[in-house]
């Protein structure tokens, strides 16, 4: 077991804004490895952050961005529970990175319900017609897997942090959640490119 130190602690406090105790006792549990003391606050920060989640968001901030001179801009609102919050330098930056990541990502939904049933029919049928000729009992698993890449695609909670990709926007969200200890919700969005189909 590595030895863990006053740095250590403060490099995991760093990387995930967890609190010096929960940090010690993080890397204790991992044994002083830091990649897996990171992964156990994220999944705590997960755990505290599905406990929040049916809370009321009735506050929060409606965010642009322009990106590229003027050729994309974002229109975001994102709710959180009290206008403390909304104001808080750490729910801004939070802001700031999900309209950057819209800009550079371009989703087309907010999350799987919005996405119109006959589009989702449309590409399983295309996955289908892909794999033709499989053995049957792996087409279903198939096809699976490649929906869920359309939704990592298309669902902007569901798409890879273009900051980090080992963590999805809702992740993201979550972990925002755990720390400033109130509920977040990115309620809608819109994105425009100058010369783009309506």
């Amino acid at each position: 077991m590595a030895e863990i130190t006053a740095q250590l602690v403060k490099t995991l406090r760093d990387k995930t804004n967890a609190g010096m105790m929960e940090c010690k006792a993080a890397l204790t549990e991992a044994q002083g490895d830091l990649e897996a003391a990171e992964t156990l606050l994220r999944k705590k920060g997960i755990a505290k952050a599905d406990k929040k989640a049916d809370r009321q968001t009735k506050e929060g901030v409606i965010a642009s961005y322009i990106h590229m001179g003027g050729r994309v801009g974002v229109l975001i609102e994102i709710n959180c529970e009290t206008d403390f919050v909304a104001k808080n330098e750490n729910f801004q930056e939070l802001v700031k990175d999900i309209t950057l990541h819209i800009a550079a990502a371009n989703p087309r939904y907010l999350e799987r319900s919005e996405v119109p049933e006959e589009l989702i029919a449309k590409e399983r049928e295309i996955a289908a017609e892909q794999v033709k000729g499989k053995p049957a009992n792996i087409i279903d698993k198939i096809v699976d897997g490649k929906m869920e890449k359309f939704y990592s695609d298309l669902c902007l909670v569901e798409q890879p942090f273009i900051k980090d990709d080992k963590m999805s926007i809702s992740d993201l969200v979550k972990a925002k959640i755990a720390e400033l200890g109130e509920n977040i919700n990115i309620r809608r969005f819109v994105r425009y490119a100058v010369g783009e189909e309506l």
